[in-house]
């Protein structure tokens, strides 16, 4: 099994990721393609987790002031949950996170991953929103330094 994490590097990389996000965080609540997307995509940093040139994660990274960053959008296919893709996602982007500055990283999970991100050392701010007036969102914050 080769795993690979990269950067988005060409069209088909790019398509594969927002499919990938638009596939796991949209389309079960019935969301138009294009919903997977935000203004802060182009200054955002982009990283994909592929296992045997399959594309089974992907996750964003974007900085909020020069020390907090924030992650969002991580999704990873259904058949590849629970088995730590999702944590060597969530440390690059972390690892990406401490190179540039950043002294903490926040995020807004769902409640359905939670423990996933507790067991990656994050811990709830506060409640943030709810998205499609059914998935509650928690702020939640790791210290990096």
């Amino acid at each position: 099994m080769k795993i690979e994490i990269l950067q988005p590097k060409n069209q088909v990389d790019i398509e594969e990721y927002y499919d990938l996000r638009w596939r796991i965080l949209r389309e079960p609540w019935k969301q138009p393609r294009g919903s997977e997307k935000d203004p802060l995509e182009d200054e955002s940093i982009h990283i994909m987790l592929r296992i045997d040139r399959k594309t089974v994660a992907v996750g964003r990274l974007h900085f909020n002031s020069d020390i907090e960053a924030q992650i969002r959008y991580m999704a990873v296919e259904l058949n590849f949950q629970n088995k730590g893709f999702g944590t060597l996602l969530i440390r690059e982007l972390e690892k990406i996170a401490k190179n540039k500055g950043a002294h903490h990283v926040i995020l807004n999970g769902r409640d359905s991953v939670l423990q996933f991100y507790q067991k990656n050392g994050y811990t709830i701010v506060n409640k943030a929103h709810t998205i499609f007036g059914c998935i509650e969102h928690w702020k939640m914050r790791k210290d990096l330094i």
